[in-house]
């Protein structure tokens, strides 16, 4: 994820170290941070691939022999970046945290792909509502046939599961949102269509 970040914030342009974690940093906030410790080796193995560069090195305004590390993305670092966003596969049990942090960079995107993306979210949520309605389903089917169970740990057991639903139907509602922003004058009524 902090891959996609970092070429995520270079599409637009050339940063310094500090400024890619802060920008990270208030981005996956507020209780998860990127330390120096995984940011600066990170940038370094994306250099090494050919992903980014070093723009020209600036002396630090501070009273010190340092120099800010400026970096900005390589051809091969926006192919990279196209192919993370279009990534809907992988950490499919973290999709909805990955998704999250692809909706700034949706922009970067032809008008294709961002359907693509809004579309599978939508279908991703949508599965994830069916799942949970099943899950309470056939849970209140075995309770029922267990003359023992307690009625209360049921109640609750079935709140968590509606509650869960409703989170991700917000999610539906929110990505459908998007998708009306992102893609005006565009309609389309049907999740799965093709325009």
């Amino acid at each position: 994820m902090y891959e996609l970040i970092i070429l995520a914030l270079l599409m637009r342009f050339p940063m310094h170290g500090y400024l890619i974690a802060k920008i990270t940093n208030d981005t996956i906030g507020p209780w998860a941070k990127v330390s120096n410790g995984t940011l600066y080796p990170l940038l370094i193995r994306l250099e090494q691939s050919g992903l980014i560069t070093r723009a020209e090195d600036e002396p630090n305004t501070e009273q010190t022999e340092r120099t800010t590390r400026t970096f900005m993305i390589t051809e091969e670092g926006r192919k990279r970046f196209y192919k993370l966003m279009m990534d809907t596969s992988s950490n499919i049990g973290d999709y909805q945290r990955h998704f999250h942090q692809k909706v700034s960079s949706l922009d970067l995107l032809p008008y294709r792909e961002r359907l693509h993306l809004l579309n599978h979210y939508i279908n991703y949520c949508q599965a994830c509502i069916l799942h949970i309605k099943t899950e309470a389903a056939n849970l209140v089917h075995e309770l029922a046939d267990n003359k023992g169970a307690n009625p209360a740990h049921r109640e609750l057991a079935l709140n968590i599961m509606q509650h869960r639903a409703e989170q991700w139907q917000a999610e539906v509602d929110w990505t459908l949102q998007l998708r009306e922003k992102l893609l005006p004058g565009k309609k389309d009524s049907v999740a799965g269509s093709d325009l």
